[in-house]
Formats: structure tokens, sequence, C-alpha cells
């Protein structure tokens, strides 16, 4: 058999299949890579991680189709994961988009089963996360019913698991951005940081590393609200001391709304940001109302009624104003809702804007008005007005900024320098510098109103010795008669008086009573008090006649008491029972139980040359009269009831002394001052 001859190709034939090899090989190459452009190596068994910045696949709208590994990408566009949508190309662009890049899984590691560890900085607004079309994890949710957090949220971290070395595939996100509302620049949306990959070994280094320059950047904002929180608690705790000085209160108010602030946004707590900007905008707004009435104590225009009016006119606007302004947080996502939400958004800003004037006014006000302050408070002030002036430009340039391309805000929230790696911006310095200014010119202003009260205590202190002198603490003894009494001011010292003066040249035969309760209370009250039982003392052995002693009394308490009044009663008793005496205008006294029927007439110090009737009466042995004063029945419980005619004749039936019954007064709740006196006639032997 004869064999065929074998033929071997010629140099050109195998030129051209080489040739026609490399081109099928790049078309297939091309055509994988339509679908895998620019992929990222990782490498599991690394160390470090990988910065996945891009470039990304990106497309406007929404398709569940896209989260699929063989979905063709080629003709979405481009961008870097560095930088939000907005600043590349997609500024105001809200509602859903979708990012995707091709990733290789390498590993020097021998193992049949790896895992993949994605750090995720923030993403505006929500998003989830697809590995080959399979959803494996989120951030909030997404509509019809959206949950977003704030910005200052913590990073998430989500871990792909059995992963093979040389794997190819696809990461995706979804990712939808909030409705826009005055103050979004519209220059977010999407990625805000490149996220990472790598082992959970080197995700976990760099999640570890990215929170230790976190907080140490955040460390003086951290000391300076420690500071303003235990400002805040001495505030408090003084205020509770005593609740009729309001400026501890303003000052606890204006100190502890920058710590609800970091609770909000400082933190790093994943709070809703519909809620968190909600809720903070009340308290932002009562920050600013309690500075205002800071400035308006510090400088001394509390007296202004028209300042102080507009104040409140204004601290109502902006109250009103941030409460109905957190509605668009809610309801702007809802179809149909988002035009009349940055309607009413815009106008709301337009309301709360010249609240911000305040501080302006208030310090034009003291200028204007030649206040003589000191130092401290001028400083406080001048750097109030500053401070508010600088918040005041910070929350109205971003409004409206997506139009504008004002960068103003930017500029007001840039570095001026950095401490120990913390950036110190211009409200930070000035906020600082405020709260020192405020606390120390509090704490003079409190330093004052301390060594005044000190001095008003002094005075007090000074009107109870002398009222100790004119009521006295042990009953004389009066021949014939037994004598009890009870006094209690409702305040320090009080306008209720008695005196028992035993008459000269009648060998102690005739003494005088004498009981009345001046007009007011407190301070004011006692002086008159010492004019009255001084007066008393002048003329007792000259007018030793009730009636007349009255009239001699009223005389010179006219235009004395600054429109005020006294009742009084005199009784001038002998020891045989024989009583003569006078009123004007003083409930009268009760024989024992029952009331003595007197001739009325006017309290002491409201009209001149009034004569005052006396009336006679015999007490026998076992009688007791008893005189008090209007607080006795005038009494009031909790309830707001008073003690009463009915509670005093029953009270009086028990025959108590004049300390058992001052004791059932101010059980029952005293109201006013309260003395009771009563005597008892006894034996004459």
């Amino acid at each position: 058999m004869i064999g065929r001859r074998c033929r071997f190709p010629s140099p050109r034939a195998l030129f051209l299949f080489a040739f026609s090899s490399v081109l099928a090989e790049t078309a297939v190459a091309q055509t994988n890579s339509s679908n895998y452009q620019a992929s990222i190596t990782v490498n599991l068994g690394s160390q470090s991680a990988v910065a996945l910045d891009g470039p990304w696949r990106f497309h406007l709208g929404d398709d569940a189709a896209w989260a699929d590994a063989a979905f063709d990408d080629s003709d979405w566009e481009e961008l870097s994961a560095d930088r939000p949508w907005g600043e590349q190309g997609h500024a105001s662009y809200a509602g859903f988009a979708w990012y995707r890049t091709s990733i290789v899984i390498s590993s020097s590691a021998k193992s049949d089963s790896l895992h993949l560890a994605l750090l995720i900085p923030h993403v505006d607004s929500a998003y989830e996360v697809y590995w080959n079309g399979k959803l494996i994890g989120s951030d909030g949710k997404l509509p019809p019913n959206p949950v977003y957090y704030l910005r200052a949220s913590p990073p998430r971290v989500f871990y792909i698991d059995n992963i093979n070395a040389g794997e190819h595939g696809v990461l995706a996100f979804r990712v939808w951005k909030a409705p826009l509302l005055s103050d979004d620049s519209g220059r977010n949306g999407g990625f805000q940081g490149a996220p990472m990959a790598g082992s959970d070994q080197a995700i976990a280094t760099r999640l570890a590393l990215m929170n230790y320059e976190w907080l140490r950047s955040q460390l003086l904002y951290f000391s300076i609200n420690l500071i303003l929180g235990i400002v805040a608690l001495l505030s408090l705790l003084t205020w509770l001391q005593d609740r009729k000085q309001w400026p501890p209160l303003w000052m606890f108010g204006f100190a502890i709304a920058p710590l609800i602030e970091m609770l909000f946004y400082g933190v790093r707590i994943p709070w809703p940001s519909p809620l968190a900007n909600a809720l903070w905008q009340p308290v932002s707004s009562i920050r600013d109302i309690c500075l205002w009435m800071l400035l308006l104590w510090l400088l001394q225009l509390g007296q202004n009624k028209r300042l102080v009016r507009f104040v409140w006119v204004c601290a109502w606007m902006s109250v009103s104003a941030v409460i109905l302004d957190g509605a668009p947080y809610f309801l702007a996502w809802i179809p149909g809702w988002l035009v009349p939400m940055q309607i009413e958004d815009a106008l709301m800003v337009a309301v709360w804007i010249p609240t911000g004037v305040v501080p302006l006014v208030l310090v034009a006000a003291a200028v204007m008005s030649r206040r003589r302050l000191d130092s401290a408070r001028w400083t406080m002030a001048i750097l109030a007005f500053a401070n508010g002036m600088i918040q005041l430009v910070r929350s109205l340039a971003p409004q409206g900024s997506r139009f504008t391309h004002w960068t103003l805000a930017a500029r007001i929230d840039a570095p001026l320098f950095a401490l120990a790696g913390n950036s110190i911006s211009l409200p930070t310095l000035g906020g600082a510098l405020l709260l020192i200014a405020t606390g120390y010119a509090a704490y003079r202003s409190s330093d004052e109103n301390r060594r005044r009260q000190n001095a008003l205590q002094q005075e007090f202190e000074s009107a109870r010795e002398l009222q100790r002198v004119l009521i006295p603490e042990t009953m004389p003894m009066v021949p014939g008669y037994s004598l009890t009494s009870g006094y209690l001011p409702a305040q320090k010292v009080g306008g209720d008086f008695f005196q028992i003066i035993p008459l000269d040249g009648n060998k102690g035969e005739h003494t005088l009573v004498v009981l009345g309760d001046v007009s007011g209370k407190g301070l004011k009250a006692a002086m008159a008090v010492s004019f009255i039982v001084g007066a008393v003392y002048a003329l007792a052995n000259i007018l030793p006649s009730p009636g007349r002693l009255l009239s001699a009394l009223n005389e010179r308490l006219i235009s004395r008491l600054q429109g005020g009044f006294a009742t009084c009663i005199i009784l001038l008793l002998d020891q045989n029972g024989e009583c003569v005496m006078a009123s004007a205008g003083h409930p009268p006294p009760f024989i024992n139980d029952a009331e003595l029927d007197l001739h009325g007439a006017f309290p002491l110090g409201l009209f001149p040359d009034v004569e005052y009737n006396e009336t006679t009466i015999k007490l026998n042995e076992g009688d007791r009269c008893t005189l008090y004063t209007d607080g006795l029945l005038e009494a009031r419980s909790a309830a707001g009831e008073l003690y009463g005619f009915e509670r005093l004749l029953a009270l009086l039936g028990t025959r108590p002394d004049a300390a058992q019954a001052v004791d059932a007064a101010v059980e029952f709740g005293q109201d006013d001052d309260i003395t009771v006196v009563t005597l008892t006639k006894t034996s004459t032997d």
C-alpha cells in the first residue's frame, strides 16, 4: 500500500491563522469586558483593604434587572465613588440611581470558602447592596416607605460568604436620594466616600482606624460639650433651689441645647434623618430664645415692656416656624406632596428669618439706653451678637443654594486652624468664646445678686430682731387676768402686732392691750408696725382712752403708709373686770364663744379727723376674751377653701389657748400673718 504524502502549511497560512486567533480572543475579551469594565482585584489574603473608588458604572432611574451580573452596562456613564453624583454632573437630582462595578477575588490562602467584607461610608440617602444579583444588605429603607439616616451615621460593614479565589462578580448599589428641601445644595446624592473591600481582618482594622481618627478629631468638640453639660447641670440645680429666679433656667436651656445637638449629630447614633431634624429644630429655637432672655437680663433691659413684648413675639414666631418646618421631612417624599412641602418649607424659613435680628436689637437697645454695664456683660453681649449673626448667616446661606450656587455656608464651616488634630471653625470658636463669656457674666451677675440677697437678708434679720422687741415673747403679769398669745408671720417678718402696756401711776390696776394688722406683708409692713408701736408707747400714758388713742394714731399715720392702712383694736382693762375697747376696722373679739358687737369705724391711715367710739363691758371670773387678726379667718386650704366663721366658732367652743388656735389655722393652710391673744378673767384675790 502506497501511503498519502503529508503537506505542511505555508508560512503565510500560519500568520493568517495566528492573526485570526488573536482577533477572536480580543473580541471575546471585549465582549466579556463590556459587563466587567475596569475590574478591581481584591486579595483576601492581604492585610490591607482595597478602595473601590472606581470608576463605577452609573445610571439614573430604577430597574430590578440592573442587579443581575449578566446585565450589559456598557452604555452606562462612569463616575468615581469618592464624590457624590451631585458633583459629577447630576446636581439637584433626587430619586433612584444605580452603581455597578466588577470585582475579581484573589487569595494566597488555601481555602475552598472565603469571606469578602465591604466597608461602606455614608451613602445619601438609603441604599441596597447586591452581589451577582443577590441582596446582601441595606442601609435604611427605600420607598414607598423610606427610612434614611443622618450623614453623621457610622459606616456599615457587609459580608459576602462562600467566595472562591479567582471568582469574578458584580457589586451593585441601588441608591435612593431623598427629595431636596430649601437648604439642600443639590451637590449630594449617592456615595460620599469610596467603599472598601477586603478580608474580615483587613476591614476590621480599617474600621478601627477610621473610628480612632474620627474620635481623635472630636475630642475638642466633646470637651466643650462636657463643660456645657456641667454648666447646664449647675444651672438647673440653682434654679430648682429657687424657682422664682429665671436666669439659671435660661442658662440651662442655652447650655443644654448643644448637648442635644451632639446627641443627634455628633455621636454617630443612626437617627432617622427626618426625626432628628424635626426634633432638633425646636431645640435650636429654644436655645436662641434662652440666649435672648439672658441678654435681656444681663443688659438690664427687663423693665422695657415693649422690648420684652418684642422678644416674646419673636420667640413664638421662631418656635412655631421651626415646628411647622418639620413637616416636609416626613411628607416631601410622598407622591404629589413634594411641591406643597417645598413651598411650606420656604414660607416657614421666611417667617423664621426676622427672628435672627433679636440679638442685634437687644444690643442696640442697651447701647442707646446708655446702660452702665461692666466689661463682662458688654463682652458677652458683643459675642452673643456676633455668634448669633454667624449662626443666622450659616442657616440662611444654604437656603436656595442649589439655585444661587453660593458657597458661603461651606466657607463659614471651613477649618480656620487645627488643634491636636481637631479642626477649629468659625462657629466652633465663636461658640466656645460665647460660652466662656456667658458663664463669666452669669457668674458675675449671680455674685452681685448673692451680695444683694445677703444684704437684704441682713435687713430682714434686723427687722426680725426689731419685731421680737415689738411682739412680746413672754406675756407680762396682768393682775386679775390670765393671758396667752400666739404669733406666726406668713413671711420672715409680718404686719401683725400686739402690745401689753401696764399704765404708770395706776399701781398696775389698769393695762392697755393693743392688737392690730398692717396691710401688706414683709419688710415694708414690719417697718410700719415699728412706727405704730412706737407711737402707742409715746401716747399710752398721755391718752389712755382707747378711742382717743386710736384717733391720735390715725392722725400720725395719714400719708405715712403709702396707700396702705392698719386695723387696730385697743382694750383698757382694770383688775376688777371692767373693759373699755375701741376698734379701727379690726375684727371684733369673741367673749367666750360669741362675737362681740362693736361700733364700725375706718382703719387707721385712710382719712383724717376720724372719731372712734368706745364700748364698755364687764368680764366676770372665768370669762375669756379672744382677740385675733384676720389671718385666722382667712387661712386657706390647698383646695382654696377659707377657714371661715363656722370653723372659728367650733374652735373657740373648745376654749383653746392662743397657741392652739394658731396651730389649728396653720394646719388648715396659712395664707397671711396670724396673731391670737386670749384674756381670761381670774380671781382678783
